[in-house]
């Protein structure tokens, strides 16, 4: 797991320096502290994404499973989109 704000900082770094594995990094937009939270969610979706997808890097979060180099976090939407 990872913070969501620097989430896809860290992916372009695993991507240039780890060849040849997947990878996928998940975190929750809402924090588990909260009642309700994604994390458990999220953390499903990571584990099934390093399971079945191709080597590289992803992130997993809302259901959604994105290339970790297409995507970018949109703040005032509270998710993160493909770009």
């Amino acid at each position: 797991t990872h913070g969501t704000d620097t989430m896809t900082e860290t992916a372009r770094v695993l991507e240039a320096e780890v060849a040849g594995k997947t990878i996928c990094l998940t975190g929750a937009l809402s924090p588990a502290r909260f009642a309700e939270t994604d994390a458990p969610f999220n953390l499903g979706m990571a584990f099934a994404t390093v399971q079945a997808a191709a080597p590289g890097v992803y992130i997993a979060m809302s259901g959604e499973v994105f290339d970790a180099l297409k995507v970018r976090k949109d703040r005032k939407a509270g998710k993160f989109v493909a770009v």
